[in-house]
């Protein structure tokens, strides 16, 4: 059974609230929820989180290692044009991981477009709102399939 983490930054908590025309309706356990649904269909065990912390994520991203967490998906919020400490992380555990995102960050403001994780991602899935998170989990359940064949 193929183990996905999905990780979720700050102001995550808000989606379904937050500015509705650009990140969507729809609340982050709705989406979580749905994508529960889609890796139970798949034979998949998705664990998800969300925080607002930065080290309750780093924290998380290390235990993903004890928890044997095939690949990663991760929309880190603010925290993509921020945190060394999250990409650190990311690379001292050395798991593949899909960096995601409701919009497109390449559209939006100069800061925006700069993230400290597309260069160390696996793949990048942004702009399709709640979709992208759909995208991710079957990119990540793919690419993780993919390294048990491989290995």
């Amino acid at each position: 059974m193929t183990n996905v983490l999905l990780l979720n930054g700050p102001n995550l908590n808000m989606l379904g609230m937050r500015e509705p025309k650009l990140y969507g309706n729809e609340s982050l356990s709705d989406i979580s929820k749905n994508l529960e649904s889609i890796a139970a269909t798949k034979g998949c065990q998705l664990t998800w989180i969300q925080s607002n912390a930065e080290h309750e994520l780093i924290e998380t991203i290390h235990g993903a290692l004890t928890n044997k967490v095939e690949i990663i998906i991760f929309n880190p919020g603010a925290f993509t044009h921020t945190s060394i400490a999250l990409r650190d992380a990311l690379l001292s555990v050395d798991i593949p991981f899909i960096e995601l995102h409701l919009s497109n960050i390449h559209r939006r403001e100069e800061f925006r477009k700069i993230s400290y994780f597309s260069d160390i991602a696996c793949g990048i899935v942004c702009g399709f709102g709640p979709m992208s998170y759909e995208l991710a989990l079957h990119a990540a359940i793919e690419k993780a399939q993919l390294g048990k064949k491989a290995g």
